[in-house]
C-alpha cells in the first residue's frame, strides 16, 4: 500500500468505502462520497482529510461531528500519519 495515496477506509479497513463489506450494514462513508475533497492530499474523494467530513468514521465503529470530535482526530494514527507524510492543507 502507497502510504502517500493511501485513504482512510484503506488504512482502518472499516470497508465502508463505495462498494465495502460494510457500506450496506453501515451505509457508505461520507469521506468516501465527499467529491469537493478529492485530491486533497493525494487522496480520493475526503480520504485523506477525513477529520474535516462530518459523521466519518472515528473510532472503535463510532461516527460523529467533526467540530465536536476532532480532538480524537489528533489523535488517531491515520491523520498523524498524514500530517508527517504531506504538509496539511486541511485543518479544523
Amino acid at each position: 500500500m502507497d502510504r502517500e495515496h493511501v485513504n482512510c477506509w484503506e488504512f482502518k479497513d472499516c470497508g465502508r468505502e463505495l462498494g465495502g463489506r460494510n457500506s450496506v450494514l453501515l451505509g457508505v462513508c461520507p469521506a468516501a462520497l465527499d467529491e469537493r475533497a478529492d485530491g486533497i492530499h493525494g487522496g480520493k474523494n475526503g480520504g485523506r482529510c477525513c477529520w474535516v467530513v462530518a459523521s466519518a468514521y472515528l473510532s472503535e465503529g463510532t461516527f460523529g461531528c467533526v467540530i465536536e470530535e476532532f480532538n480524537k482526530c489528533r489523535e488517531c494514527d491515520f491523520y498523524q500519519m498524514v500530517e508527517e507524510d504531506t504538509e496539511l492543507l486541511v485543518v479544523v
